[in-house]
């Protein structure tokens, strides 16, 4: 088990595991990020993390998780964003009888 020197932002220089480690690498664009929990204040520290330093974390032996960005971030998005107003009309209708019907004959195509 290794030992890896990260930091706080609240306590500075801590000394880690490589089990007390964990790094996230996005499947899309390679980003990578890695998170422990401060030995001192036990907060949850979260850094990015380049290449290398994923890499040499991973010879590490710390835990690597994969992570995918959403598929909505592909869709393509038709008319105006939505606004607080059509947000508010959302919730009204939500409030009467019979809205699950009003809806599907206003989305109908």
């Amino acid at each position: 088990m290794a030992t890896i020197r990260a930091s706080c932002s609240t306590c500075g220089d801590v000394e880690v595991t490589s089990q007390d480690v964990t790094v996230r690498v996005c499947r899309n664009d390679s980003s990578g990020t890695y998170s422990f929990s401060c030995p001192r204040c036990a907060v949850i520290v979260v850094k990015s993390a380049e290449p290398r330093i994923v890499e040499l974390l991973v010879t590490s032996d710390v835990n690597v998780v994969t992570w995918s960005l959403p598929d909505e971030l592909a869709e393509r998005h038709e008319g105006a964003p939505i606004t607080h107003d059509d947000l508010l009309d959302f919730h009204a209708l939500l409030e009467t009888d019979g809205w699950m019907e009003t809806l599907h004959r206003m989305t109908h195509r």
